[in-house]
């Protein structure tokens, strides 16, 4: 039997205590870093902490977290998940950066926030405050988030900066309290990747989420992770053309549907043209960053939603680089028919299948205030393209159809805030920094290439 000093009893114990991820903070507080901090609590995380900017929904939460005791809980669709159901108490949640400790223990950041947020939390940390932090995890970024957050780090400090590919399911709030999440969806496959070569937290980031019954790649750089996002490929090809803006930019309840076929919806051979010169150009420009573009078609088959073999080959599928523009643009032609209803559900008593592509326009809107809104998709999305494309410009790749896409948007945007007045419009609308985000970025890629 092994006998141990006192100083060996502590560090032994101590030991059994750590958690791969120590005490972890959130940065966020909406569906996913609830669902997040529940998964979380099971064994990863010493303790858990929650913070979200000043605000209304920060003085919401505030109040809702005191009715249930500071307990937070996820809620699963799907019998084959009821397993990440659950319940925990939190730490602290901090109302603000302002009441955030100072020397906190806090290991661990997983950023929950929208990626154009990033710079500004970073910021707003004051990671001199915080000196055990030695990971931060970003949960759904953009192309170029990874270096972006790391620009803005102490250069004295060696902080693992950890990029997913997209936040791994499908969350929003439970209809009963902003304490609760609903997940609804949970990804097949995402990708991650670090800012360090020798990474001592993506291996357990990727334990942690292939837990959760989703394959985890590590790829080889952040930037190759951030660009395996599906919505950087479709979102601006569906919904930055006349049809779908004509949606968005009105006030009236629009009627048409985002992934059905025109007259129902946006899609025409045109947009299916477009989404494939969009991919070619991605493409080009991520071979000269030094990174794997990917097969568009196997992507979204393989990685997000399959159909079936009678509607697209096991060949087709494969070997769609390698195939003329014009197949390529039939093939992902077929792929929106086929899922117009979803192909692996089963019939109702009238024979009808689910109506997978009946996802209603989110549109315009005014906040308490009476100003006006313009929803992420795409808003977000036009942000992403000008980073690419700037960055492009900055590298000498020509990227013709993502500039017509920026344009559009542009020329409608302004169509929209002349006709409410610059006073109506929310000043989030004005707070656009893609460009001078996009030269930080290059100047950082430099730097590390």
């Amino acid at each position: 039997m092994t006998r141990y000093t006192s100083d060996q009893n502590r560090s032994v114990s101590q030991a059994i205590r750590t958690t791969p991820f120590g005490d972890t903070l959130l940065i966020g507080a909406g569906p996913a870093a609830i669902h997040v901090a529940v998964q979380l609590s099971r064994g990863w995380s010493s303790k858990l902490g929650l913070l979200n900017r000043e605000g209304p929904h920060a003085a919401r939460l505030l109040h809702d977290l005191e009715k249930s005791q500071q307990c937070v809980s996820s809620r699963v669709h799907g019998e084959e998940y009821q397993h990440l159901e659950g319940t925990v108490r939190l730490h602290r949640f901090y109302a603000g950066y302002t009441s955030l400790e100072v020397d906190g223990s806090w290991k661990t950041i997983i950023i929950c926030t929208p990626c154009d947020s990033y710079r500004d939390v970073i910021r707003q940390l004051q990671l001199e405050r915080l000196p055990f932090v030695h990971t931060i995890v970003l949960l759904s970024p953009s192309f170029g988030s990874n270096l972006l957050v790391t620009s803005e780090l102490p250069l004295v400090r060696s902080i693992d900066v950890i990029s997913l590919s997209t936040y791994f399911a499908a969350t929003k709030f439970d209809s009963a309290s902003m304490t609760t999440s609903y997940t609804k969806a949970m990804k097949k496959k995402i990708y991650a990747a670090s800012n360090q070569s020798s990474s001592w937290s993506i291996e357990p980031l990727q334990r942690f989420i292939s837990g959760l019954g989703i394959q985890c790649d590590i790829v080889s750089n952040p930037l190759e992770a951030e660009s395996r996002s599906i919505t950087m490929y479709v979102h601006p090809p569906l919904f930055i053309n006349e049809f779908s803006l004509d949606q968005i930019l009105s006030h009236e309840p629009s009627k048409k549907s985002m992934y059905k076929l025109y007259p129902e919806g946006p899609i025409t051979s045109q947009v299916i043209h477009v989404m494939v010169e969009l991919w070619r150009e991605i493409s080009r420009f991520l071979i000269s960053c030094g990174s794997k573009p990917i097969n568009l078609l196997q992507f979204m088959n393989d990685d997000n939603y399959p159909v079936r073999e009678e509607n697209l080959s096991r060949y087709e599928i494969e070997h769609f680089v390698e195939l003329e523009p014009i197949h390529q643009e039939y093939l992902l032609y077929i792929r929106y028919s086929s899922l117009l209803i979803d192909p692996f559900s089963s019939t109702d008593e009238q024979g009808k299948y689910f109506d997978f592509s009946a996802v209603p326009y989110k549109q315009v809107y005014q906040d308490e205030c009476g100003r006006w809104l313009i929803p992420r998709i795409p808003f977000e999305d036009y942000k992403r393209l000008k980073v690419l494309s700037r960055m492009a410009e900055l590298m000498d790749v020509n990227m013709p159809q993502t500039l017509q896409l920026i344009q559009l948007f542009e020329q409608r945007l302004q169509q929209f805030m002349a006709e409410k007045g610059a006073s109506a419009i929310h000043p989030d609308m004005f707070n656009d920094r893609a460009m001078e985000e996009a030269d930080v970025i290059y100047r950082a890629w430099e730097c590390a290439t």
